[in-house]
């Protein structure tokens, strides 16, 4: 009696240590690629997994987004300049089966595609197009890089240039350019500034010699401005049709005069009346 309660308890425990060695917990963000016996049976889960101990292997694959640091690589671009470029791919499983049977490791396989992608379309680019558009180059990067992964049920959805890294000396190259560049910016808006400032004073001009009263107004708002601060100078501005025949009149006053007359002794004059003369 005692033998068979012992092997009734070993069996239980026996069906129990089965079912424990039996049961897989599949996650809702991961699946599961089962072999039995070396023969794929697809990707299970979520939820409880039977399996077979000893005859079914299970393979763990993680749908979620990961984010892959590419490492600085050395690049050197279109234009010849020597630069260290890192980037950042941010991809998820999409087919386990696939990522699985296809690759031996997915994630080392696409961080090691994407490195080679990053140096081939950045040594295809110029420097100005690595800093000014990487809009661009980061869609060439997606494009190459989806295009291989899709193979092993990898889908990458981002691809970032993260940092470039340029010689000091051309840093301070594209200093000097940049600067030159805003002074050259800063001229131009001035002189613009400068062409409409005549343009209004011309324009100003015109509507002012059609009413002279506006002159004189003018003139009278100048005094008040003046006058409104507690100067020790104070400067009168006069109009031109005043000061205008002053000007005019010192101008002539200036002149030489006209020959003078042919000098004569005193008390003397001559009279020629035909041939008769008189002598006072």
């Amino acid at each position: 009696m005692q033998t068979e309660v012992v092997l009734g308890i070993l069996a239980a425990l026996l069906v129990v240590a089965f079912l424990f060695a039996s049961i897989r917990v599949v996650r809702e963000y991961e699946r599961v690629v089962a072999f039995r016996l070396g023969r794929l049976r697809g990707a299970l889960g979520p939820g409880l997994v039977f399996m077979l101990p000893f005859l079914d292997k299970l393979i763990r694959v993680d749908l979620r987004t990961v984010t892959l640091t590419i490492p600085p690589q050395e690049v050197i671009t279109r234009d010849n300049v020597t630069a260290r470029v890192n980037a950042v791919v941010m991809f998820r499983v999409v087919d386990p089966v696939l990522s699985v049977m296809s690759v031996e490791n997915h994630a080392i396989a696409t961080s090691q595609f994407a490195q080679t992608t990053l140096r081939s379309v950045v040594g295809r680019a110029e420097l100005d197009t690595l800093l000014a558009h990487r809009a661009d180059l980061n869609e060439d990067l997606a494009r190459s890089i989806a295009k291989q992964t899709a193979e092993w049920g990898v889908e990458a959805s981002v691809v970032e240039i993260k940092d470039v890294e340029i010689p000091e000396m051309m840093q301070r190259a594209m200093a000097r350019e940049a600067e030159a560049e805003r002074e050259r910016r800063a001229k131009v808006i001035s002189a613009r500034g400068e062409l409409q400032a005549s343009q209004e004073l011309r324009d100003a001009a015109l509507t002012l010699s059609e009413a002279p009263a506006s002159l004189q107004l003018r003139y009278l708002q100048t005094l008040l401005e003046l006058g409104a601060d507690q100067n020790s100078t104070v400067v009168f501005p006069l109009p031109m049709d005043i000061v205008g025949p002053i000007v005019k009149a010192v101008e002539r006053f200036n002149e030489p005069d006209a020959p003078a007359a042919r000098p004569h002794k005193p008390g003397l004059t001559v009279v020629d009346r035909g041939k008769e003369g008189e002598l006072r």
